[in-house]
């Protein structure tokens, strides 16, 4: 409970810093995010490669694995597309009902509420013990599908916002070719994995995605560039990995503290929302969304909540199916996938570059808040419905 309490604890921490930090920093305040990013990629890299070298599949049963990725698609489709109906039939007057603009701009604003949180979910699922269970197996599975769901469907919401582009599909097939090497090579390469090897990983990771967007950013500009998040590689890079337990107590204590560091991180990586208007932000631009007049915080409060509700109504998906496992196991199964964290921000900041703005983007960045928040009290109901399915 203490280390549950103390995750949220310093994602609420880095949450407050986030909306202050403009003002603290003044003018070194674009050099302090960069620092952040890198340290924040860093640590998602360790996290997911630890993630990876616990990652088992059983290749003679790959048409379960089929099914997984399928149930993981729903679970992520669903409340994306009851998010975008709402943002246009709800938020936008009756006139862009209509409007193919204010359906392509308003399907990437709402894809935040598609990805689960692969990093924060399985740090916290860890912390409380079900390491070894059904339930965190299974979500493992469901969780990474989830997210690169998320992190494909965005090529092709990309071209629908700037038209087709030859670098679109260099990182659909980059894409494809790691998810073939980790298929290929799993359980493969004895190498070390201590807490420093995979710091030393992690940083070389976050090298590389580095090296090939500045790369490509030099040649092509920023609209050129070729941009691959530490997510999949790092996974990837993991499963290919001979799994070695390391199970001391400085590995327990630095696993953790990068954890609670990556928390923070998240929470610093928030926009900063308090006192911006984001309907003026591109003012020499034009946006069927950032065009819409800001509402009042207690109008944009009462949508956060609904939109909450929403998206993680359509989260629900896997409890309809595994229907050889008990209700409450696939009930804690659906809750788990409630987290958001860094993929829905990283859509945001898309956002944000297509100049989507007004009350939409306000109340995504708050909804993701407010989920961030309710992470612990989450991962706690699915611990108390783990346990109550394992001790009948």
């Amino acid at each position: 409970m203490r280390k549950v309490l103390s995750f949220s604890g310093f994602l609420i921490l880095g949450l407050v810093i986030s909306q202050f930090l403009p003002m603290l920093a003044g003018n070194s305040y674009g050099t302090v995010k960069q620092v952040a990013n890198v340290l924040l990629y860093v640590c998602l890299s360790f996290i997911m490669i630890n993630v990876g070298r616990e990652f088992v599949l059983d290749k003679s049963h790959w048409k379960s694995y089929a099914q997984d990725y399928f149930i993981a698609m729903a679970t992520a489709a669903l409340p994306w597309f009851i998010i975008a109906i709402y943002y246009v039939f709800v938020l936008l007057p009756p006139e862009y009902w209509n409007s193919w603009e204010a359906w392509k701009e308003n399907l990437l604003l709402s894809r935040f509420a598609a990805p689960t949180s692969a990093g924060i979910l399985f740090t916290m699922l860890a912390a409380i013990g079900l390491k070894s269970s059904w339930i965190y197996k299974k979500i493992q599975v469901l969780a990474i599908f989830d997210d690169l769901d998320t992190i494909i469907l965005m090529i092709p919401l990309q071209i629908m916002m700037i038209g087709l582009r030859w670098q679109l599909i260099i990182v659909v097939v980059i894409v494809f070719w790691l998810l073939a090497i980790g298929w290929r090579q799993l359980n493969k390469y004895d190498w070390r994995q201590d807490w420093k090897a995979i710091l030393f990983y992690s940083i070389l990771i976050f090298l590389a995605t580095q090296l090939l967007y500045l790369g490509s950013k030099q040649l092509y500009g920023e609209e050129g560039s070729i941009h691959i998040e530490v997510l999949l590689p790092a996974f990837v890079l993991g499963m290919i990995m001979k799994h070695r337990e390391h199970d001391t107590s400085v590995e327990r204590k630095v696993s953790s503290g990068v954890s609670f560091f990556f928390m923070f991180l998240v929470g610093m990586s928030m926009p900063h929302f308090i006192g911006v208007n984001f309907a003026e932000t591109h003012t020499s631009t034009y946006s069927v969304t950032g065009s819409q007049e800001m509402m009042s915080w207690g109008m944009i409060l009462f949508h956060v909540v609904i939109v909450s509700f929403l998206s993680n109504m359509g989260k629900l998906c896997p409890m309809f199916f595994y229907r050889g496992r008990k209700l409450s196991e696939r009930l804690a199964l659906s809750i788990g996938m409630f987290t958001r964290g860094e993929v829905g921000a990283g859509i945001i900041f898309i956002a944000l570059g297509y100049n989507l703005g007004g009350p939409a983007l306000v109340i995504s960045v708050l909804t993701l808040v407010l989920n961030l928040i309710l992470t612990g009290i989450f991962v706690l109901w699915v611990k108390k419905l783990a346990l109550r399915s394992y001790s009948n």
